[in-house]
């Protein structure tokens, strides 16, 4: 197998993205299209309303990601915290991903909660999109910073 460069990962605030979404969902690995019923049983289940971050969190989030990835040792193409999600670009690690996006996850919670917010952030798992070239790293770059307006 070849080696990764990088990867892009995104990860979405909690309830903003159920299963049953109109926009498909990901399920133990499959892809599924929108199903409005199983979304709707999946909105009456959450625990909560669905977090919208705003801009001074998602601020404090960016920070929070940042610092976490220098105590990591991980370097940071490009980062983008949304109202919704997050995307990064990271420069692959000897970690599994699965690790790195977890202390990720952690410190951005840790900080909002030190902000006073209470209650889920995150809803469980992540997106991962490998980059085994330069072309593919660079287009993820060019994806995430088109999702960044600031």
């Amino acid at each position: 197998m070849a080696f990764a460069l990088g990867y892009m990962v995104t990860f979405t605030t909690y309830g903003t993205w159920l299963q049953g979404d109109e926009r498909g969902y990901v399920k133990k690995g499959r892809i599924y299209p929108g199903n409005k019923a199983l979304r709707r049983i999946n909105k009456k289940l959450q625990s909560q309303e669905a977090v919208i971050l705003t801009k001074v969190q998602q601020q404090i989030i960016k920070k929070a990601i940042i610092k976490e990835a220098v105590a990591q040792g991980q370097k940071i193409y490009v980062l983008s915290v949304r109202p919704n999600h997050v995307h990064i670009v990271v420069q692959n690690s000897q970690q599994p991903v699965s690790k790195i996006i977890a202390y990720y996850k952690k410190a951005a919670r840790i900080a909002l909660k030190t902000a006073g917010h209470n209650g889920k952030l995150w809803t469980r798992g992540y997106d991962k999109r490998f980059c085994f070239d330069k072309g593919s790293l660079e287009r993820r770059i060019k994806y995430v910073r088109s999702d960044n307006p600031a």
